[in-house]
């Protein structure tokens, strides 16, 4: 319908082009003010005309152009509201239900974007910090493979630099082999935090760990066999969270994984004439882009992470030929990247256009930031296994007899730390609070979960039903259920924009508004006390409605159970 309403549009003004009307269309926030909205006031400029006076205009022109798939057009305070049919709206809309059309995009059809998101310190835990780039990742790949993008999920561990000589040192003062094999990632964890507070009364343990570190570079066979020994205690604990979260990643290809190719990154960078000396370090200086300028080589020349990046990206366009790169970390780290994909700018590689920086707020929990050096911190194994048990506690108040409780108590615990965090927008900063997250009423996992099992549930119970029934369509036009099908109308634009804007909360925020369209349908629109003709129109929408919540909640990365 939007893309019908762009065109009549455009043929009553010719200044504007279809994509650009279509950009501006809106969904008026009140049922009464029509079904699309045409905002006139960016008009009135160009147009030399008041909005009043072209939203009239606009008017009059389509009400001459009999479209009957309009119902009817109305000119008010600068905006062009449109009411559309309601039997055609329905017809199609439905029927695309019915033949499992609704999202069957194939814009990706033939391109790969590679996406770079989790990427956790090696010998730190997963904190609750660290859940957000997982589970924002995580939703941004099912999004881009949903409309047929070949996706490379990549997790680039921050496997490599200076934490590692300081946790060598560490190790070889505080702590032993014995006791490691023990306490696994909590002891490395542990002599981390020792390692800074010991640090601040002594300061040649910088220098220590940053000579141990330069051991690593040269490939010092010590060095490197504690380095390993880190990194395998520390993929034990990480796989564990992606278990309970059910991520998957191609590759984990950590910043180790780029260090044999520094020397092909500096030599085109001194062949380019782009490297200076800046107090004995090598830097390219970006100042005639208003940018600081981006360390390349420390004064010990050991690499660091702009230099591990840059090579990663041109590894990237080489073996995979991504039509597009994504970064998904902390706002933090804008300028870093800022700076990364501008030196690769320099270097020639126009394809650096395609490298997009996606940020994301904090999290903290009780307004208290996060931060692993001090030790103030939450982890997430522990954050999810403590939602799990909140969730089955509340289960076995709730629906004792439930069947299969374990494994239901998983789906809304994890679900329920995944929707919080991705209803929100994901530059927004995150305060965690137990009482909003596993809340089975209001903006909640546990509530869409619910409503989905309620459907499911609708559905169990009319075993003869069958989407393949011939349907009177007429009978659904009433507020309720038509609301419910113009929730379904706007399934398709709601990914299209979540995957252009890199945003899954508009998809979390969709499949809300759904689940509280259906429960009011379901209160107001009885389903079995209706004759047989009324009766098969609604299960349809019920069909329609647990189709949906299960599809969006899944590019979420989010199971739904099928009883609660």
């Amino acid at each position: 319908m939007q893309k019908i309403i762009s065109k009549h549009i455009a043929a009553c003004i010719p200044e504007l082009t279809e994509t650009s009307i279509l950009s501006l269309l809106e969904v008026p926030p009140d049922f009464n003010l029509g079904d699309y909205a045409f905002p006139c006031f960016s008009l009135a400029k160009q147009l030399h005309k008041s909005p009043v006076k072209i939203a009239e205009a606009l008017r009059e022109k389509l009400d001459s152009q009999h479209d009957t798939r309009f119902q009817k057009v109305e000119a008010v305070k600068g905006y062009l509201n449109i009411y559309v049919n309601k039997t055609y709206v329905i017809e199609q809309v439905m029927e695309q239900i019915m033949k499992d059309t609704l999202l069957s995009q194939d814009i990706g059809q033939g391109r790969t974007i590679c996406l770079d998101y989790s990427s956790p310190n090696i010998a730190k835990k997963f904190h609750i910090g660290h859940l957000r780039t997982t589970i924002i990742g995580n939703s941004l790949s099912k999004i881009y493979q949903k409309l047929g993008y070949k996706v490379v999920r990549i997790n680039h561990l921050g496997d490599w630099g200076t934490q590692f000589g300081k946790l060598i040192v560490a190790y070889q003062k505080w702590s032993s082999k014995e006791k490691i094999q023990e306490e696994g990632i909590d002891e490395l964890i542990r002599i981390y935090v020792k390692f800074h507070k010991e640090a601040k009364k002594e300061p040649a343990l910088i220098e220590e760990a940053r000579n141990w570190f330069v051991k690593m570079e040269q490939k010092d066979e010590e060095a490197l066999d504690i380095w390993k020994w880190f990194m395998d205690i520390s993929m034990v604990e990480f796989k564990y969270i992606y278990n309970l979260l059910k991520v998957e990643f191609d590759y984990y290809t950590g910043e180790s994984f780029y260090q044999d190719m520094i020397p092909v990154v500096l030599k085109q960078l001194n062949e380019k004439n782009l490297l200076t000396l800046s107090d004995g370090a090598q830097i390219v200086d970006l100042s005639s882009e208003q940018l600081p300028p981006c360390l390349i080589a420390k004064k010990d020349g050991s690499s660091i992470y702009p230099t591990r990046d840059i090579a990663a990206a041109i590894y990237r366009k080489d073996a995979y030929g991504f039509s597009k790169c994504i970064y998904v970390t902390g706002a933090e780290q804008v300028l870093h990247f800022n700076q990364v994909f501008k030196v690769l700018d320099k270097l020639g590689y126009s394809w650096s256009k395609s490298l997009v920086h996606v940020p994301y707020g904090l999290v903290s929990m009780s307004g208290e930031k996060l931060s692993t050096r001090t030790g103030n911190i939450i982890y997430a194994r522990e954050l999810l296994l403590e939602s799990i048990e909140r969730a089955q506690k509340a289960i076995e108040i709730k629906n004792p007899v439930l069947p299969d409780k374990v494994k239901t108590a998983e789906q809304v615990g994890i679900g329920a730390i995944i929707f919080h965090d991705l209803f929100t927008q994901r530059i927004k900063n995150i305060d965690f609070k137990w009482e909003e997250v596993l809340s089975f009423e209001g903006a909640s996992g546990p509530y869409i979960q619910y409503t989905y099992a309620r459907a499911k549930s609708i559905l169990r119970k009319n075993k003869d039903y069958s989407a393949d029934l011939d349907i009177d369509f007429n009978v659904l036009s009433e507020e309720h259920s038509y609301q419910l099908i113009k929730g379904f109308s706007n399934y398709t634009d709601t990914v299209l924009k979540a995957a252009e804007n890199y945003e899954p909360s508009m998809i979390a925020r969709y499949v809300l508004n759904l689940a509280q369209d259906f429960n009011k349908f379901y209160h107001k629109c009885p389903i079995n006390q209706s004759d047989n003709n009324i009766k098969n129109a609604r299960l349809l929408l019920v069909y329609g409605v647990q189709k949906l919540i299960g599809e969006a909640m899944s590019l979420l990365g989010i199971e739904c159970p099928e009883e609660m």
